[in-house]
């Protein structure tokens, strides 16, 4: 049980753990990797698509960022591509903080968890596949009401320009077009309230 607990104490730091991209934008109280992991799995419970196994899409949201909790969160403008954060994944901080934690967990809830996280890593299936479009979706919809809330529209505009073009799911595309509307609309009304100089 001990060790149950530790696990449950390891991964309860990630609502501690804020996530680095609104901390390098200067973000009042940014929000958490936990806050993150959250609305993606809420966002996986009310999928409709009946090909996919929602259950593991839930399952898949709410592991694939658990490493943050002892690596911290990794972002791109920590001057760190793309392609030299997935080769230091694949080079293990990733995988040895997962290996970490889930030895602290039973045989079988070991094998399902790190298993999940690399099914989410590699892309494995088509249901991870739509869970790295929920993680690029949730990002932009959290960037847009950072927008609202500082009364700044469009101030976030890198995040919408790192996921052009990146949104395939019929239902993530029109999740996706929904946000650009609502937000383009402000971005409009702002600028035209805008006296002349």
């Amino acid at each position: 049980m001990g060790s149950l607990l530790q696990f449950m104490r390891m991964v309860g730091q990630l609502k501690r753990v804020p996530r680095t991209g609104w901390v390098y934008r200067n973000i009042t109280n940014p929000e958490s990797v936990s806050d993150h992991m959250y609305r993606m799995a809420i966002m996986a419970l009310v999928t409709e698509d009946k090909t996919l196994n929602k259950d593991r899409c839930i399952r898949l949201a709410l592991v694939h960022d658990m490493a943050e909790c002892i690596v911290g969160d990794i972002a791109p403008a920590d001057n760190i591509t793309k392609e030299e954060k997935h080769r230091r994944e694949e080079e293990s901080i990733f995988q040895d903080a997962m290996k970490h934690l889930t030895q602290l967990l039973s045989e079988d809830l070991k094998k399902e968890i790190y298993e999940l996280w690399e099914e989410y890593e590699y892309q494995s299936s088509a249901e991870a596949r739509f869970v790295k479009e929920l993680d690029q979706c949730e990002m932009i919809l959290q960037a847009f009401e950072y927008e609202e809330l500082e009364e700044k529209p469009g101030r976030l505009q890198e995040f919408y320009d790192s996921t052009a073009r990146k949104f395939n799911h019929p239902e993530i595309v029109q999740l996706v077009s929904s946000i650009n509307t609502e937000r383009n609309t402000k971005i409009a009304a702002a600028s035209n309230s805008v006296p002349a100089s």
